[in-house]
Parts: structure tokens; sequence; C-alpha cells
């Protein structure tokens, strides 16, 4: 009898050791992993991502944007991936986004580059720069034309990864609490008005005055400003400008194509599966495009009720103010160069490409709008 169970005993030993062995080798494996920074799997059930924005929660076209791209990761993802939206100043203050992203402090930003100028002179580039490209000229030099790695090596240092955040289209030069009849008519005016533009527009004569949107309305209603430029029609009529000041004023020389931007925390981001960054690089993409088309629509819309059910008077700049902004804008830009050696790399880039698209498009885009104008009824305006 105890010959017959010297067997059993020995296979149960054995069966003891290999358990003890793998259960060694997984801890071991845990313990590299946690050194190496939590990984999700795809077998993980979900991780939450907070995304810190520069508008106010809830804005049309600007606010909804980082919403959706929210939406579009969640459904993709299938759970795995949740983007909780946060408006400005819920977590930190809207021109502090860039610095919450780079710190740690949430994993992904949505607002405009330009608002970092003080801090990366080179962000205007994509933002917008002042008689530069449109909307779909800056997508393409941002995904085919080399624009989108200058960019990430723009901000690399920071731990960053920027994407592409969606456009406005063509902006409105803004909102004027006084009538524009010559290039004069800047001298003193104190205007909201960021970026490169806002360097282009002090030279002019003008004062310019950096404030985030949600300070805008109460600014030019208590005279702090005598004009604002916001984006366009839409969001516009969103914040009630049509009621602080009188003059609408066009086109948007200084925001011809407005990019914002997705902002994601570089170390965040490889911690992710590759399906899941990609899940977060096709649903920015997608957002790109949509925000685009969104306001496509509703600046049409939008313009119609401010024209029709507002006092809404609608004018275009002299040309003497749009020779004055131009020329400053050159200068602007050139000392941009001078002052900072990424800038010239990034404005090489960027004036190769303007020079090439404009060849294509004085045949393309140009002149089937000039023909189409010739045979549809002309568009008039009964203010002007």
């Amino acid at each position: 009898m105890k010959e017959r169970t010297l067997l059993p005993v020995a296979v149960v030993g054995l069966l003891l050791l290999w358990v003890g062995t793998l259960a060694l080798w997984a801890l071991e494996a845990q313990m590299t992993d946690d050194d190496a920074g939590p990984r999700v799997s795809g077998s993980e059930t979900s991780i939450e991502w907070k995304l810190v924005t520069t508008w106010p929660k809830g804005l049309p076209g600007l606010g909804s944007a980082p919403e959706n791209f929210a939406r579009r990761v969640g459904e993709m993802s299938n759970g795995r991936l949740t983007v909780r939206v946060y408006g400005a100043g819920e977590v930190v203050p809207p021109f502090e986004v860039f610095d919450a992203v780079s710190q740690g402090v949430a994993e992904m930003g949505h607002g405009a580059s330009y608002y970092w100028k003080g801090k990366i002179p080179s962000s205007v580039f994509y933002t917008a720069v002042p008689f530069g490209m449109t909307a779909q000229e800056m997508n393409g030099w941002l995904h085919y034309g080399g624009g989108l790695e200058l960019w990430r090596e723009l901000y690399a240092p920071f731990g960053v990864r920027p994407f592409a955040g969606g456009s406005t289209g063509v902006q409105m030069a803004g909102w004027f609490n006084r009538e524009l009849k010559s290039a004069s008519d800047l001298d003193g005016l104190k205007m909201r008005i960021p970026g490169l533009a806002g360097e282009v527009f002090a030279a002019a004569g003008g004062t310019a005055v950096r404030l985030a949107g949600g300070e805008i309305y109460t600014s030019m209603q208590t005279g702090v400003i005598d004009a604002v430029e916001w984006v366009g029609p839409y969001n516009d009529r969103t914040l009630g400008l049509m009621e602080v000041a009188e003059y609408y004023y066009y086109p948007g020389w200084h925001e011809p194509g407005a990019m914002l931007e997705f902002t994601v925390n570089q170390a965040a981001f490889d911690r992710l599966p590759a399906d899941l960054q990609a899940i977060v690089e096709g649903a920015a993409r997608a957002t790109n495009q949509d925000m685009l088309d969104e306001f496509t629509a509703r600046n049409n819309e939008s313009l119609t009720t401010l024209l029709e059910e507002h006092s809404t008077k609608l004018r275009p700049l002299p040309d003497d103010v749009m020779d004055v902004l131009h020329s400053n804008a050159v200068i602007a830009l050139e000392q941009l160069k001078k002052d900072d050696p990424m800038a010239q790399k990034i404005s090489a880039s960027y004036e190769a490409f303007l020079d090439g698209v404009r060849t294509y498009h004085e045949i393309s885009e140009r002149a089937y709008l000039n023909a189409r104008d010739r045979v549809l009824p002309p568009i008039t305006f009964t203010d002007q």
C-alpha cells in the first residue's frame, strides 16, 4: 500500500512546484510592467482621460468638437477608452490648457495654438497666418505637405503631441462699435485679437487685447474694448455680439482658415496600445473635418439671422485698411523668423506649400468661382 501512494504524492509535488514557478513569473512580469508605467491591453475594460478646453462648455462649433471627439473615441473603442470633457475654467483656466497637458494634469486639450505664442512663438503658424492659407489649404499642408511633422517637432520638447482639431473656415474681420472709413480709424482702437494678427493690428495703430471667449461680451458691453474678432456668424451670434456692436466687418484677413488643435500628453499616448492610438488619431481626423462642415452650414443660417432679425450693419474693410494690415503682416512675419529659428523652418515649408497651392487654385477654385458668379444671380446685401 505504501508503494502505491508514492507516485501520486510525487506528481502533486511537481504540480505545486510548477504552479509556484508560474506565479513567480507572473509577479516578475507585473513588476516590470509597473516600472514601465501602466499600459492598457485589449482585454482591459476601460481607461479614462481628461480633456480640458479653452472654450465655454457647450459652445456650438468650438465647444461641440471635443464632445464629438469624445463620443467617437468611446464608440470606436467600445468603451475601452473614455474621454471626459471639461470646459474652460472647470479644471484649469483657458490659457493654461497647454501647460495642463504638458504637465499631465490632463491627458488632452482642445484650443488654438496661437494662445501659446508667449511660450512657443512659432505656434501661430498652426492657427492662422494673416493673409495665409485657407482651411482646405491648411489641411493639405498638415497632412500631405509636411506641416504636421514640423508641428510635432515644435511641441516635442514639451511632451505634447498635436493633432488638427477642426477649422472654422474663413472668419469675419470682427465687430466694431464704430464705422471704419479709412486706416486712420484704427488709431487707438482697442480690439480683442490674438496671435500674430494682434501684433499686426497694434503696428497699424490699434491696441491688441488678449481675452478668452467667456470674457468677450462683458468687455464689449462695458467698453473695455472697442472691437472684437471671435469667429464668424455661427459662434458670434451664440455669444450675442450683435447686441454689443453695430458694425460687422469682413473678410477675415487675420484668420483665413483658422485651425484648432487637439493636444495629447505624449507619455499618456505612448502607454496606449496601438489600436487605441489609432482610434485617437482617427477620431481627431474625423472631428477636424466635421467642424469645418458644421461651420460651413451654420454660418449661412446665422448670417441670415443677423441681417434679417437684428440691426447688424455688414461692411467690407476699406482697401487702405487692408493694405496697411498686409504691409504690417509682412513685417511681423519677417521679425518672427528672425527671432525664432524654428519659425524659419516652419515658414519655409508653409510658404512653399502656399505658393504651390495658389498656382493650382488660380485655375481651379478661383476660376470656378468666377465662372459660377457669371451665370448665377449676383449676391447683394440690403444694408450695404
